[in-house]
């Protein structure tokens, strides 16, 4: 048998004795397919339920005022609100002072007071709120909805009686057309930048979390199970041993990670489909995107099979790999706040920042020589490096042979 056919077995065996339970099939495939459908979909759902819910409740207004007109009252009580009116009270600094209104609010006797009054022709008023109360918050958005539109009423009329024209004297500069005809760039252009802000961020998380469980289960999980130096008895090396363990890792992390961003287009889709097109990407963008992936793939995976292995216990593999999970957010967030059009070449010598970085550029279809040139020598030194590192783990007869 060929060493090629040796590593294959060696990576067949694993991946199913890993997923031989139906839960990591559940983990593994269904939530992943999933999880952003379900996010995507149920989130609005529930959101434009609770928003309809708030708009049919009545809430108590109360305003406080000498000079009120009725028509606003009128306007006011058209938005589902119960209004009382008493006078302004007297010795505040300013209308915004919440003294004697406090215990009002607090109570829930009001949602919100509306004070107003009348100086030399000019309206001044002060919404108070309790703005840790949805009701009381969607009294205050309704007042200011009436206010404003009360506002422009009165404009308009002063403005009329000036023997001026409305439109003309409040708008006297206009955008000619509309905005999204003035912008040069393609729908696939469109989506390949919005896309650009997803993908990274999904396959790196899901990446770094999806390879955590198999590189435990694999190597000190094995050793706890006594089945490790089993392995080790069979005519193959020990390199062939690491490979056809990274080969089962990477294709169980590489199946979570499809369905993860087949899920997240997916509800992407279903939600912005009038506006977001497929990606504007060439067969180049689109071979280097998978480079790229490979690479990340191959850095994550080989550093978390080496540092498992050195584990004494499967405890204590988690202990350790859960931080580095954890600390892949880093690079993760730091790539998203990156200017691409004014980028330093020095980012793309970060290992894990320069494929994420990498991988956005190439969603917004730019091919930058240069950058890429300089991200797969650095990625690929990288691979070469956690690969070594985890093959010298796997030729330390203290931790092969040891159980704890």
């Amino acid at each position: 048998m060929s060493s090629r056919k040796r590593i294959v077995t060696v990576a067949k065996k694993e991946i199913i004795e890993f997923i031989r339970d139906w839960r990591t099939i559940v983990a593994l495939v269904v939530i992943p397919l999933l999880l952003f459908p379900i996010l995507f979909i149920a989130f609005p759902i529930v959101m434009q339920s609770e928003a309809a819910e708030l708009d049919e409740k009545f809430v108590d207004i109360l305003i406080q005022s000498d000079d009120v007109e009725n028509l606003l009252v009128q306007d006011i009580e058209n938005q589902s609100a119960v209004v009382s009116i008493e006078a302004m009270p007297t010795n505040l600094t300013t209308l915004s002072d919440p003294s004697n209104s406090t215990e009002q609010l607090r109570s829930m006797e009001y949602d919100a007071i509306l004070r107003i009054e009348l100086r030399n022709e000019t309206w001044y008023y002060a919404v108070l709120h309790l703005s840790t109360s949805e009701q009381s918050n969607e009294a205050r958005s309704r007042l200011l909805e009436v206010l404003i539109d009360w506002e422009t009423n009165l404009t308009s009329q002063r403005i009329e009686s000036a023997g001026l024209d409305v439109d003309t004297t409040l708008n006297p500069v206009r955008w000619d057309g509309t905005i999204s005809d003035a912008d040069v760039a393609t729908k696939g252009e469109q989506a390949g930048m919005l896309l650009s802000l997803f993908i990274p961020f999904v396959l790196a998380i899901w990446t770094a979390s999806a390879a955590v469980q198999p590189s435990i289960d694999m190597t000190v999980g094995e050793r706890e199970r006594g089945t490790l130096e089993s392995l080790l008895s069979l005519p193959l090396s020990r390199s062939e041993l690491l490979l056809g363990k990274w080969l089962a890792v990477v294709s169980i992390t590489a199946v979570g990670v499809t369905l993860q961003i087949t899920g997240l287009l997916f509800g992407i889709a279903y939600l912005a489909s009038d506006f977001i097109d497929v990606p504007s990407l060439s067969f180049a963008s689109v071979l280097l995107l998978v480079m790229a992936v490979g690479l990340y793939g191959t850095m994550v995976v080989a550093l978390y099979l080496a540092l498992a292995m050195r584990s004494r216990s499967v405890k204590e593999a988690g202990s350790v790999l859960t931080p580095i999970t954890l600390a892949m957010i880093v690079p993760i967030l730091l790539t998203q706040f990156i200017n691409l059009d004014d980028v330093e070449m020095f980012w793309f010598c970060i290992p894990f920042v320069n494929v994420l970085l990498g991988l956005r550029e190439l969603l917004l279809n730019r091919i930058v020589i240069e950058h890429v040139i300089v991200w797969m020598f650095v990625s690929s030194l990288v691979c070469i490096a956690t690969i070594r590192y985890a093959a010298k783990q796997f030729h330390r007869e203290d931790i092969i042979t040891t159980k704890s």
